[in-house]
């Protein structure tokens, strides 16, 4: 299966509740809250994760995305998978954990982009927006609706950040 594609920014936030209520305005659907956790891999290009569920799904990601302030590709290849606890055991002892990133996510849809207000722990609220490219919404058009949902959402450019939050916890650090 060939990789799949997002063009995607983040920003920090000075509310997100300011941001909740557009989101609430523009959304065409509102997918929830989800709790994540991330455990990040060493590898030799790109990023590896297993991303798990409060509900117990998990999911291998497979990603590569520039790191810059400015909308960027990220291609990824997703694949669920059973036991996220033994995937996660496997990898660390043969790749090593770099990073866990643990956060609260809450989803709306604005057409083909995803919005999310994300409260990450120990760095605090941020703002992403993932606007996936497909045939029906080739890259221009995603890149079209991810500059709409961004004046929407008044994001401006001194708010957008380029590093992954598995980044910013380990500068942190």
């Amino acid at each position: 299966m060939s990789a799949r594609r997002n063009i995607e920014i983040k920003a920090r936030v000075d509310s997100l509740d300011r941001v909740r209520q557009i989101a609430l305005q523009i959304a065409t659907e509102r997918l929830g809250v989800l709790k994540q956790t991330d455990t990040f891999f060493a590898c030799s290009s790109g990023r590896l994760k297993v991303r798990q569920f409060a509900d117990g799904r998990a999911e291998l990601i497979a990603y590569q995305r520039a790191d810059t302030p400015q909308a960027k590709s990220s291609d990824y290849h997703l694949v669920r998978v059973e036991d996220g606890a033994a995937l996660i055991a496997g990898l660390t002892s043969s790749l090593g954990t770099t990073q866990v990133v643990r956060k609260r996510r809450e989803v709306f849809l604005y057409h083909n982009v995803r919005i999310h207000l994300d409260q990450v722990e120990g760095l605090g609220d941020f703002l992403e927006l993932e606007s996936v490219v497909a045939p029906d919404f080739d890259e221009s058009v995603a890149r079209k609706r991810l500059a709409e949902a961004m004046d929407h959402l008044a994001v401006k450019s001194a708010d957008l950040l380029e590093s992954a939050y598995a980044d910013m916890l380990a500068a942190s650090s």
